[in-house]
């Protein structure tokens, strides 16, 4: 217990010493300042998140929030196998509702 709180302690204050460093110098280039406007203005997108994890029904973090083991989820991408979809159908559904972009989230940090 008491070596839980040491390094408890110690990763707080390496959090405290490093919080905002690399921050501090940088400076949007005026392209990406420009696709932050777009952005800004286009409001109204989708996003899918479909990626492995979809299987399960439970968002990206589903490996955490149900405390499944490594082993067991290495198993889920045989199961993944989009092949019954219509790109050309999930654009034109959203081009008609005024959406302006979509954004497909399939594997948004490493889970293993």
């Amino acid at each position: 217990m008491k070596s839980k709180l040491i390094h408890g302690l110690a990763l707080l204050l390496i959090s405290a010493l490093t919080y905002g460093q690399g921050q501090q110098n940088y400076k949007p280039t005026k392209e990406n300042l420009k696709a932050r406007e777009w952005f800004k203005e286009a409001k109204f997108g989708l996003f899918v998140h479909w990626g492995v994890y979809s299987i399960l029904g439970d968002g990206e973090w589903v490996m955490n929030n149900q405390n499944i083991a490594i082993d067991a989820y290495k198993k889920l991408p045989g199961f993944f196998n989009p092949t019954e979809f219509n790109a050309d159908e999930w654009v034109k559904m959203a081009k008609d509702a005024g959406m302006k972009y979509i954004t497909i989230t399939s594997r948004p940090h490493a889970q293993w």
